[in-house]
Formats: structure tokens, C-alpha cells, sequence
């Protein structure tokens, strides 16, 4: 059953339709991503699903009793709040709920057989499982140090950045794991780690999600199916970006009308996806098996993570080598670069090359010192020590906060200064319009001011406006962000095609691995690595190496220290919910499997198969496992809990 409905639903903004007809669903441990250009609905179908706007027309329905939560853009707090204060604040319910299951759990030690409090045990269970809320204060501590807001603890929350702001309503909306949560581009403001730690988070605790986003290895790793909002409508394909793509690309063969530059773009982007994530999850998953093996050898022999360790070091090192001797033009020599801001040293001794043709990303955590490197490389920032050189070359740089733009000018005085009505975009004459039209602007944007712009519609103008410049280097600050994806692939498309350098700051991990040939990456701690490999992979590595100092470190302990402790309080009885399961999950499952075979028989038999179809076959094939997975995990779940149950009666 659907947690929410949406029926015909229609939405309009003056003489604008915005939505027409729709309709929608979401079901319970779904995680559906919105995608589509910007200005297509999908923002307006998100507030229509949270219940914040109303439709015009058609019917909103939805579960009764359900908490549904959505992040907002910008985040309302109580200003007289600290940070962790803001992120406790919509706590209270569960710590309460937790404080009664303590005190119950301490009467029932008396009075193991009260009825009265077994049954009310049995209902805060249900509700401290659902919202996984046993280990409040662990969880709080670590989502705080994931988001870099520990050392915040105590400051007042209105006094963080509008970024910040983000990341602390975020934390107390994950915290809270409402039935529904709702997320509007959840990636901006997070580094890549705090991407990677939010993806764990939300398919570990197997949260009910709607979210709009751009970045696309997040949308692959966690959306079970993707809606694409375009022309008023929806159109639903199953799985993350890859299989939206696929689909996609075959839905685009079958339709009778012309889509060559559409087709042409999304071959492009499918075959680089195929070459690139694929190989790369092969080779995750080769980790994760080598990673798994070692744990086990380790136990025996610890001196194998010692030597996987220098392999892998060995392996980066091979990786930083430049092969030859590259004669392109030297755009900027940097030596022993120092740089300190207040009392923090961003970079360190810091010695490197640039090249006519290099394409660099510079990436790290947040607050490492990326921008910094880019005003120092602009001469916007003087270096504590050390020189940066610079040879005889024209920059573009492109900012957050699009300084080229003036607001004032409509957008033919903005690409055409000195009047008339034609750009030079690299050595091609362009009419104004054929140019924006490229960067998906309709005619009718021609006459409008810059300023009453939306923020992603001045990324696109700012990105177009660069592109009429003849520049040696660009230099890209976040130019993904407020970006959605058709126009981040023109972006990808016109940086490959660039001729000179490019030097960007993202921490878009796809934007990055398809365009960057080299990474400086921050560490943290003033140092920079530079590396030639695709940062997915980077990344891979380094936590590869974290994961085995950890098990170094814990192979390191006396076995005496070495205590494995129950992250949750010990039941004496299964929950109703749980009792009417361990009845009905055999039979479903049984169902299931007869549902499996019926499905294999009917792809082998070609007479039901063009009849039916072989692709919708497949999916509900694909889709009937997953379910036969997930109650066959639950069934030994409950199972084992009873099981231990039975044995704690007995001691």
C-alpha cells in the first residue's frame, strides 16, 4: 500500500502549467529520485507530496498517522539554540520513548510476566525499530563529526553559514527518520564525504526517500526508481541514473519524432558510464572480496594488511608518475606555495606544474583551503610563502557568486555589449538566441533581466558568458552547483572540447571522473597529493587503507579488551507485528517462489514472452526477487530473535 497518493493531480502558475494530470505514488523503503530541467515541477511536485502547496486540481492521499518531513532551502531554527541544541530539538519524543523502555525494561525484571507492561514494551519497541532510535547520543556524535559540526557543538546556531544552517537540519531530519523524507538537493554544502556518509546512513537505516539532486553516482547509489518531470507530466523508469539512462535512450529510439541531439548526448554519457562506473563497481566489488579475505587472514596473520597496504601505496605512486617529457606551454609554476588564513595553514610546501592542455580538479573536504588555491593561482590572494609564476595567458573564472553577471542588463546586453545581436562562442559566429538555445534558454528569455533570474538560471548564463571569452585557462568554482543535469552535461560537453586548461574545484564524484585528468587532492592538513587516477577510485583506495589502520589497530589490542557489546537492549517477547509475521512470511514466501518459477517459465516460452513482453517480464522477474530477498531476511531475522528470546527464558 502507498504511503502517498497523488490522482490527476494538476498545478498551474498563472497561465503557466506547471503539472497536468499526474499521477504518483510513493510505497513504503521506496527511495524515488526527481529528475528534469530546471523550471519542469520538481520542487512543486515535492511540496505537493509533503502537503505544503496545494494542487488545483485532483486529490492528495495519504496514510493515515504518517510523518512526512521535508529539508527546507532554507532551514527555520530556534535562535536561541546552540548547534547541537538545533539538532536535538525535534528529538524529544524518541529520547521519552527510550527513557520508558528503560524503566519498563527495569520493572520487568521483577515482574516478568506483567501483561500490561510487556504489551507497552511491545509497542516502544515497534517505534524505537522503526526510527532506529535505541543509540540516540552514538548517533547524534557521529552524524555531528560526519558533518563536520562537532567543533560547532556549542556556537549559536544563527550564527553558521547559510551551508552550515543546511547540514544541521539535515543531521536532526535523519536523526528523526520521519516515514517520508523529504530531500531537495541534499548533496549541496556536503563534501565528498559527507556524500559517502550520507549515502550509508540512508540505505543502512532503509529510509522511505523523495529527493531532487543532481549528483549522479548519489542518485545510482541510492534511488530504487527515478521520475522524470518534463513537459507537465511524469514519466517513471525503474532503478538509479544508469537504468534511467538506459531506458531512457531506449524509450527516445521508439518514438517517432526526432530526437538526434538528445539521442547524441545521451549515447555519449551511456557509453562513458558503461566504460567507466562499470568497471569501476567491478572493481569495488574485487575490494570488497579482497578486503573481506584479508579481515579473515588477518586474524591469523596480521602482517598481511601491513603488505596489502604497501601494495596499494605502491599502486598510487605508479599512478602520480607523468610518463616522458611533456613540451605543452607552462601556464603557471608553483614552488613551495604556503598559504596560512587567521591561524589555520591551508597549504603547505606545495610545488607543482601547470600545463597549456591539463585538466585539473582540486578536491578535499570542506574548509581545506580548494577556493584558496584558486584566488592564490588568480593572484586574488598573496602566499605566506613560496611564488606562484605565471606565464603569458588569459584566465575565465567562473564563482559561486557569479560576479561577472550584472543584474541590471537583460541577457542580449549581457552577450552582446556593443549591441547587435550575434556572440563568437570559441572561433564560431552564433545568432544570440542559437547560442542560449544551446544552453537550454527559450527565446522568451531574451528581453529578461539577469537579477529576477532563478540561482541555477545565472549558473547557466555565467557558464554560456564564459564560453564567448578567448581565455588560455578556465577556472571553475563549483560550477555544478544549482546546475541540473541536461545542463551539466553541456557543461562536460564544452570543457571536453576546450582547447586550453582547466582548473576546477567539485565535489561532484561523476563530473569529476569524467572530465578531470588529474586530481590535487587537500588533505586537510596543508599537504596536496596530486594523483592521475579517477577520483571514484581515489576514493575507493583511501578508504580501503583507512579500513585496514582500523583493523590493524584492532588486531593491535590484547584480546582481553576485545568486547563485542549488543547496540540494543535485550526483549522478552516478540511484538504482535512480529508474532503475526513469523505466521504469514512462510506462505508469502512460498507464493514467492512459485511467482519466480511461473516468471522464468514465461521468459523461456516465446509464445507468452511477445505476448507480455521479454522487458516487462524481466522487471517484475527482477522486482519479485528483491521482494523474495527482503522476506526471507526478515523471516530470519525474527527468527533468530526468537530464538534468543527462548534461550534467556531458559538461563
Amino acid at each position: 500500500m502507498a504511503l502517498v497518493d497523488l490522482l490527476n493531480v494538476s498545478k498551474h502558475y498563472e497561465a503557466q502549467k506547471i503539472l497536468e494530470n499526474i499521477n504518483f505514488h510513493i510505497d513504503e523503503g521506496e527511495r524515488v529520485v526527481i529528475v528534469g530541467k530546471n523550471g519542469s515541477g520538481k520542487s512543486t511536485l515535492m511540496k505537493i507530496v509533503h502537503g505544503s502547496l496545494d494542487a488545483d486540481q485532483g486529490e492528495r492521499i495519504n496514510r493515515q498517522g504518517i510523518e512526512i518531513k521535508m529539508l527546507s532551502q532554507v532551514p527555520a531554527f530556534d535562535p536561541s539554540h546552540t548547534v547541537r541544541e538545533a539538532i536535538e530539538a525535534g528529538l524529544g519524543e524518541l529520547k521519552s520513548a527510550r527513557g520508558r523502555f528503560d524503566e519498563i525494561s527495569a520493572l520487568l525484571s521483577e515482574e516478568f510476566d506483567n501483561e500490561t507492561l510487556l504489551l507497552e514494551q511491545s509497542h516502544l519497541t515497534t517505534f524505537l525499530d522503526h526510527h532506529n532510535a535505541w543509540n540516540l547520543d552514538d548517533k547524534i556524535e557521529r552524524i555531528m563529526h560526519h558533518f563536520m559540526l562537532k567543533e560547532y557543538e556549542t556556537s549559536n546556531v544563527a550564527l553558521l553559514s547559510g551551508g552550515e544552517q543546511r547540514r544541521v537540519a539535515l543531521a536532526s531530519l535523519l536523526l528523526l527518520k520521519p516515514d517520508i523524507l523529504l530531500l531537495d538537493e541534499p548533496t549541496n554544502h556536503l563534501d565528498v564525504y559527507m556524500v559517502e556518509f550520507l549515502e550509508e546512513l540512508i540505505l543502512k537505516e532503509k529510509f522511505t526517500l523523495l529527493f531532487i539532486s543532481h549528483d549522479r553516482y548519489f542518485i545510482d547509489q541510492i534511488a530504487t526508481k527515478t521520475i522524470e518531470v518534463e513537459d507537465c507530466a511524469l514519466r517513471e523508469f525503474s532503478g538509479g541514473y544508469s537504468n534511467y539512462l538506459e531506458q531512457k535512450q531506449e524509450l527516445l529510439r521508439t518514438m517517432a519524432q526526432q530526437h538526434d541531439n538528445l539521442l547524441k548526448l545521451l549515447k555519449s554519457e551511456n557509453e562513458w558510464l558503461r566504460r567507466g562506473v562499470k568497471a569501476r563497481l567491478k572493481r569495488n566489488e574485487g575490494r570488497k572480496q579482497r578486503v573481506l579475505a584479508l579481515r579473515e587472514d588477518a586474524k591469523h596473520n596480521p602482517s598481511k594488511i601491513r603488505k596489502m597496504k604497501l601494495e596499494l601505496e605502491r599502486e598510487a605512486k605508479h599512478f602520480n608518475r607523468g610518463e616522458g617529457v611533456n613540451r605543452q606551454k607552462m601556464l603557471f609554476e608553483v614552488e613551495n606555495l604556503g598559504l596560512t588564513l587567521g591561524n589555520k595553514e591551508l597549504i603547505r610546501n606545495f610545488s607543482t606544474r601547470i600545463l597549456q592542455k591539463d585538466v585539473i580538479a582540486v578536491v578535499g573536504p570542506n574548509g581545506s583551503g580548494k577556493s584558496t588555491l584558486l584566488k592564490a593561482l588568480l593572484g586574488r590572494l598573496k602566499p605566506t610563502n613560496g611564488i606562484i609564476k605565471m606565464g603569458e595567458l588569459t584566465i575565465g573564472y567562473f564563482d559561486q557568486h557569479r560576479e561577472m553577471l550584472d543584474d541590471n542588463l537583460n541577457l542580449i546586453e549581457t552577450f552582446c555589449p556593443q549591441g547587435g545581436d550575434r556572440v563568437d562562442a570559441q572561433g564560431q559566429d552564433y545568432h544570440v538566441y542559437g547560442y542560449l538555445k544551446n544552453f537550454l534558454f527559450p527565446r522568451e528569455f531574451l528581453d529578461k533581466k539577469v537579477g529576477v533570474l532563478s540561482g541555477g538560471e545565472k549558473n547557466r548564463v555565467a557558464l554560456a558568458l564564459l564560453f564567448t571569452k578567448k581565455v588560455d585557462c578556465l577556472i571553475l568554482d563549483e560550477p555544478t552547483n544549482d546546475l541540473d543535469i541536461p545542463t551539466i552535461n553541456i557543461l562536460e560537453e564544452k570543457l571536453q572540447n576546450f582547447a586550453g586548461a582547466v582548473i576546477l574545484v567539485s565535489h561532484d564524484r561523476y563530473f569529476v571522473d569524467k572530465i578531470a585528468k588529474k586530481l590535487f587532492i587537500f588533505k586537510g592538513d596543508g599537504t596536496i597529493e596530486e594523483s592521475y587516477k579517477p577520483y571514484s577510485e581515489y576514493l575507493e583506495d583511501e578508504k580501503e587503507l583507512l579500513e585496514m589502520d582500523a583493523m590493524e589497530a584492532e588486531f593491535a589490542k590484547p584480546a582481553s579488551t576485545t568486547q563485542i557489546q549488543s547496540e540494543k537492549p535485550k526483549v522478552f517477547k516478540l511484538t504482535f507485528n512480529e508474532q503475526r509475521a513469523l505466521e504469514k512470511l512462510p506462505l508469502e514466501i512460498e507464493a514467492l517462489e512459485a511467482k519466480i518459477d511461473e516468471l522464468n517459465a514465461s521468459l523461456a516460452d516465446p509464445k507468452k514472452y511477445e505476448k507480455i513482453g521479454i522487458s516487462v517480464l524481466a522487471e517484475e522477474l527482477e522486482k519479485t526477487k528483491a521482494l523474495y530477498e527482503e522476506k526471507v531476511d526478515e523471516l530470519l531475522t525474527i527468527e533468530e530473535k526468537a530464538e534468543e528470546i527462548e534461550a534467556l527464558k531458559n538461563s
